[in-house]
């Protein structure tokens, strides 16, 4: 399976490198790092990361995945992107996201009555974005259908770890976890941190 790993200016850096030190252990995976444009795509710490250009027409059982970060802010409102959006998402067999890279996706409305999560951090600001979507406020990642949606940064691993146990089996995510040596929170209704906010 293809992971295309969608990046933008400002992408919070763990929301993408926390899962793909996850995805990297499943042989059945190749993952691409993709932009828009195409080329050199810094995180919000100004890590740089040469990508290439997202395909308009995916593969079959092709894989999006959508981190969060400062930069949704501006994105939510790129007309040219969410479209971009709209039309690949519906490609893929299944859509990954983390923290604020839920409201990219709500904002297509291909969320529109799905239960869905994102940063708590971020909360007031991601659910405004689409109040057709059902949004869940005490979650660490939520699975509805080809969705699969997580918290804020490090809940991605977490969320990673449950996509390859459901694919490939529990033993399999907790493997890759002990490799890790990574405690994994593997209940996706148990989100401590929205406790504390």
């Amino acid at each position: 399976m293809n992971i295309y790993i969608l990046l933008f200016d400002d992408f919070r850096t763990l929301d993408v490198f926390g899962p793909v030190d996850v995805f990297g252990e499943v042989e059945e995976f190749t993952l691409h790092y993709c932009s828009v444009a195409e080329g050199l795509i810094y995180s919000s710490h100004h890590v740089p990361i040469m990508t290439t250009a997202m395909p308009s027409i995916l593969p079959p059982d092709s894989i999006i995945f959508i981190p969060g970060g400062m930069g949704t802010r501006s994105l939510v409102h790129d007309q040219l992107f969410i479209t971009f959006l709209t039309q690949i998402i519906p490609q893929a067999s299944y859509c990954l996201t983390v923290c604020t890279g839920s409201a990219l996706v709500a904002k297509t409305g291909l969320l529109e009555g799905k239960v869905v999560t994102s940063n708590k951090n971020a909360w007031s600001w991601v659910t405004s974005i689409n109040s057709r979507v059902h949004w869940q406020h005490h979650a660490r990642w939520c699975v509805d259908g080809r969705f699969y949606t997580s918290s804020g940064v490090s809940a991605g691993i977490d969320m990673a770890l449950g996509f390859v146990s459901d694919l490939y089996g529990q033993e399999r995510a907790v493997k890759i976890a002990n490799l890790m040596e990574y405690v994994w929170n593997s209940e996706p209704d148990n989100d401590p941190f929205c406790k504390a906010l």
